[in-house]
């Protein structure tokens, strides 16, 4: 028997879960594309086909339904056969969901197994508590004052002072949170654009030319500069006076800089995907060099508030904001990429703040 499982906590009530697993709709939004099978109310095919650690489309039948807290389906997938549970266990945050799928009949190889778990891994921890923030935002009525809310979202951790109402004190806190959230919209909207620096403006230079005269007294003529006064000169009897040169000072010819060295390795970010709250992004290092680079660091600076849920292609580690990829040894002329899932509350956020390696920017952010 061979077992795939995965589980999440979210900060949503077991109901909004429920539905977001049960929703046809829903469900292409996050997981896989479904369709009813005509004439069979309990049945889907889910088109599956061309995901990660699936070779075909699955058709899934409910066999056990206790809403909120168990589904369980039975999946055919080209003749292998497999059961999968979904739980929904209510927590003092929201709830937690656990998805396990175990083989019946057939199994899946080697080269299936980890795709297919880290695309279930995948879409309950991104693309599902995407999907339960959009609903939760759809579910608000902003027009609250006018006729009460629609849908209320969980206010954790909030307590009231004794004799004032529970209705008007979430319809306070919820009057501030929204105003925050178009106040935070309106200043990302209007933020004007970077201004240039202005170029830097050479001090002009003062260049003395010199005027020549001639005494009438003396052999040789005197020169005197309109900057600095005249040399008196000695009499035409004696010698003639020396005249400065009119010939222009030489000043050594600047070196020219050395060219820049090539770097030892590279790094440039692309974001992959992009959803209502967060993005995916990646990062391939390169390394243009004659041989290997074992010691390199990508560092990546997020928003504040901003987290990230999953990593492939590097170890991590996060401090505050700022988050470390490093790996194994570059090969010359190789590279290598890694691929992480950020949650941003931030509407429309695509890219973190900055992105470093070795101290040089990396390209394309």
């Amino acid at each position: 028997m061979i077992e795939i499982g995965a589980q999440v906590d979210l900060s949503h009530p077991a109901e909004r879960v429920w539905r977001a697993l049960t929703d046809r709709e829903l469900l292409g939004r996050w997981f896989a594309e479904a369709e009813m099978v005509e004439g069979v109310p309990d049945r889907m095919l889910l088109h599956t086909a061309g995901l990660p650690g699936f070779e075909a489309n699955v058709e899934v039948e409910v066999t056990e339904r206790q809403e909120p807290d168990l589904l369980v389906l039975a999946c055919d997938e080209a003749g292998r056969l497999s059961e999968l549970t979904c739980t929904v266990t209510t927590t003092k945050q929201g709830c937690r969901l656990e998805l396990r799928e175990v083989s019946t009949h057939g199994a899946w190889s080697a080269e299936q197994h980890e795709p297919r778990e880290q695309q279930l891994r995948q879409a309950l921890t991104v693309r599902l508590p995407a999907i339960l923030d959009w609903i939760a935002f759809q579910q608000v009525d902003l027009r609250r004052a006018d006729g009460g809310m629609t849908t209320e979202l969980p206010l954790i951790g909030v307590r009231g002072r004794a004799g004032r109402k529970p209705r008007r004190r979430r319809i306070v806190v919820a009057v501030v949170a929204g105003a925050v959230l178009l106040a935070g919209t309106a200043a990302w909207v209007t933020l004007p654009p970077d201004d240039s620096k202005p170029a830097a403006v050479p001090a002009p230079t003062a260049t003395a030319s010199p005027t020549v005269t001639t005494d009438p007294t003396t052999v040789a003529p005197t020169a005197t500069a309109s900057a600095r006064p005249s040399r008196t000169t000695a009499s035409a009897t004696t010698r003639p006076s020396r005249t400065p040169s009119a010939k222009p000072s030489r000043t050594p010819a600047s070196a020219a800089p050395p060219p820049p060295s090539a770097p030892s390795i590279t790094a440039r970010y692309e974001t992959d995907s992009s959803r209502l709250f967060g993005y995916t992004g990646e990062i391939v290092v390169g390394n243009p060099g004659g041989a290997p680079v074992a010691d390199w660091a990508v560092v990546v600076t997020l928003a504040e508030g901003t987290t990230v849920d999953d990593v492939d292609g590097a170890n991590w580690r996060q401090d505050g904001r700022v988050i470390t990829f490093t790996g194994a040894a570059v090969a010359a002329g190789g590279s290598q990429t890694i691929s992480f899932d950020v949650r941003d509350s931030r509407p429309k956020a695509r890219e973190p703040e900055s992105c470093t390696i070795g101290g040089q920017q990396c390209a394309g952010l």
